[in-house]
């Protein structure tokens, strides 16, 4: 069995989604490794991430409105820490 460690950065991002959105459901994936050499790489390994989050901040809220609230929950870390996110947000129950 292999154990999966999570980068610093991985886990900030955790932390801070959790304190804003207190979601029901994360998952944060380093995609990094897909982009080594490419723009935007840096070198950490932790330059490219996709996050999946459920949470009920979002019912009733466009897709816009749910990407603006990760942004907002992640302040500083997309465009000076994070090179690339991609976002899926979802609220309970939605596919």
């Amino acid at each position: 069995m292999t154990m999966k460690t999570k980068g610093p950065m991985a886990s900030e991002i955790e932390t801070r989604l959790i304190a804003a959105l207190s979601p029901v459901r994360l998952d944060v994936t380093n995609d990094s490794a897909k982009h080594s050499g490419h723009m935007g790489d840096d070198g950490s390994g932790e330059s490219h991430f996709t996050v999946e989050i459920e949470s009920a901040a979002f019912e009733g809220k466009s897709r816009l409105e749910r990407q603006r609230m990760v942004n907002r929950a992640l302040g500083d870390l997309p465009g000076q820490k994070v090179h690339a996110l991609a976002i899926k947000a979802m609220a309970p129950g939605e596919a």
